[in-house]
């Protein structure tokens, strides 16, 4: 497949990405190679990735414990300490090998070590492919609290091997289908009626597909880097996605969800408030919440749930001067961005998401 450019960074894909990425360490002539992995990547992944790489720089290899709950600075400091153990200089690589959590972590541990490394992702599933790995965001969790420190700066470039895929979970791969959907919703209604009719989520039928998210993610965020107007509409689901996925997380009481499992229920309480604020059709309404409900599994939140995520909402970096502002959508595949929503609205809307849920 051909690669996505950029003025600064690219994206390459299967063995065509490898063979630039060989020329890429020829070019740039690190001093040493740092490949940052989990614990997962490093057992399923680093084998395969090892034997793709030609060069005759030193690598080490740094470990972190795998899961969202270890994005942290706790974490960070880990890293940066395992840096200058090894000897990292300003010349150093770092290669961010695995999803969201170590790509996030990688670019903000890269962007901060003695003031700025070089860094190349590696994304290794589903989501990382289509989103964390692409855009330039890097960052940490605050606590429970998503992405709240970190700074936006690309990598030299993003290697997509979709035979990492063949390692995952069909959990991890509708996680990642998540994303896909909403980039549909958000630009491109032939894209979106393409995804929801994906039956086979194998590397071969994705191919394709995840170029084409890529792209649409590409082109908002090259536009708008900084998201000061338009990037924003890549935020849809993610207002109370993001606090739902942050309250599951600290909860004992509740099991963890993946980031595209709250994404999801994020995308239908917020295509309802699309339905009642923007007026969004009925039909595309519940064709969205037919496509979610087959995809995953039922979640149900009582009162007190509802009251504290939407406390958690408050916290979201996307609010400005102390509003909490949604991208919502106008039809599928137009957004309308600063939708101010009231919380008798938030309310109705989880009211809506209890009713239509798969029981």
């Amino acid at each position: 497949m051909k690669p996505i450019v950029a003025d600064t960074y690219s994206v390459h894909f299967n063995e065509e990405g490898y063979v630039k990425l060989n020329q890429h360490l020829k070019s740039l002539k690190p001093s040493i190679i740092f490949l940052l992995v989990d614990t997962n990547t490093h057992e399923y992944c680093l084998p395969r990735f090892l034997s793709k790489i030609e060069t005759e720089v030193p690598i080490e290899i740094i470990e972190i414990e795998d899961g969202e709950e270890n994005k942290t600075i706790d974490t960070c400091v880990g890293v940066w300490n395992a840096l200058a153990e090894l000897n990292a200089d300003r010349k150093s690589l770092l290669i961010n090998l695995g999803g969201g959590v170590v790509t996030d972590l990688g670019g903000f541990v890269a962007c901060t070590f003695k003031r700025g490394l070089p860094y190349v992702n590696v994304p290794t599933t589903l989501l990382s492919m289509v989103d964390a790995s692409v855009g330039a965001k890097t960052g940490v969790d605050l606590g429970t609290l998503k992405n709240q420190v970190g700074v936006i700066s690309n990598g030299d470039m993003v290697l997509v091997d979709t035979e990492f895929l063949m390692t995952l979970p069909q959990l991890e791969m509708r996680s990642g289908l998540s994303e896909m959907l909403k980039h549909g919703l958000i630009k491109d209604r032939n894209y979106w009626n393409s995804c929801k009719s994906l039956q086979d989520l194998s590397p071969d039928s994705l191919n394709l597909p995840i170029r084409e998210s890529i792209e649409i993610k590409f082109d908002v965020v090259t536009q708008d880097p900084n998201e000061r107007g338009l990037r924003k509409m890549l935020n849809f689901g993610h207002t109370l996605g993001h606090a739902i996925e942050s309250y599951f997380l600290k909860n004992e009481n509740k099991l963890s969800l993946l980031h595209g499992e709250a994404i999801a229920i994020g995308m239908i309480l917020e295509s309802y408030l699309s339905h009642r604020l923007n007026h969004l059709s009925e039909e595309d309404l519940m064709d969205i919440v037919a496509v979610l409900n087959k995809q995953y599994d039922s979640v149900s939140f009582n009162p007190t749930d509802i009251d504290i995520i939407i406390n958690l909402l408050k916290h979201d970096k996307k609010n400005e001067h102390g509003k909490i502002l949604f991208a919502l959508l106008e039809r599928l595949g137009e957004i309308k961005l600063d939708c101010l929503v009231e919380n008798s609205l938030i309310l109705e809307s989880f009211d809506f998401f209890e009713k239509v849920k798969t029981k």
